[in-house]
């Protein structure tokens, strides 16, 4: 019998360097799942936001919401007999609340337009996991990974971040929120951890948010 995850559309989320890309894959592998990651990589605005903020701010999130858009419309629309369940290492919502830390106030409303037009015509996720690291954790995964662009990301950006993924969940009615503080476990390289937040994952939450402490006893 083919393995299942607990929930049809699992989306993982977490700040820039949580690993959140590394997590829905293993994921998607495992249960054989629709796998969609963010095309990051194909945005020219973000080594230039990271160099000029206030320049290329606007232009940036207008572009990350308009390919996520078109992304998960295309993807959520195709319908693959052979894979039922959806693995996302991003949220809709996520734009926004890149935008309410990038943008001017006047930019902002207009973004904030465009955003509600667009929402309410994707599916929800049955779960959102949520994976937390501190500051410095993330730097540290950050300058692993080595993307020149992403180097001189300051510690302010990474916890407004933070500080706006709470506010977001704090507002959110009827979803399951399963909130990981992953500071002390690696599930990339060490399976036991990497399974047990598979296991949290196919727990029956009700709608909320639901935190856990990982590797505690590490």
């Amino acid at each position: 019998m083919t393995k299942r995850l607990k929930y049809d559309y699992v989306i993982v989320e977490g700040n820039i360097g949580t690993g959140k890309t590394s997590l829905a894959t293993m994921l998607s592998e495992e249960y054989g799942t629709r796998l969609i990651l963010e095309r990051f990589a194909d945005n020219p605005f973000l080594p230039r936001f990271y160099e000029n903020q206030t320049r290329y701010a606007f232009p940036l999130e207008l572009s990350f919401l308009a390919d996520r858009y078109q992304q998960l419309m295309d993807e959520l629309a195709n319908h693959n007999l052979f894979q039922s369940q959806t693995v996302s290492d991003y949220v809709l919502s996520k734009s926004l609340i890149f935008a309410g830390i990038t943008l001017k106030e006047d930019e902002f409303n207009l973004y904030q337009r465009l955003f509600h037009i667009m929402n309410p015509h994707l599916p929800k996720p049955d779960l959102l996991v949520y994976l937390h690291k501190s500051v410095p954790k993330l730097k540290e995964n950050i300058k692993k990974r080595g993307r020149d662009y992403e180097q001189n990301i300051a510690n302010d950006y990474l916890k407004n971040l933070e500080g706006g993924y709470w506010e977001y969940f704090k507002q959110q009615q009827g979803t399951r929120i399963l909130v990981l503080d992953t500071n002390n476990v690696d599930f990339v390289l060490n399976t036991q951890h990497y399974n047990e937040i598979v296991d949290l994952i196919n727990t029956d939450y009700k709608p909320g948010i639901h935190r856990h402490i990982l590797g505690e006893d590490q």
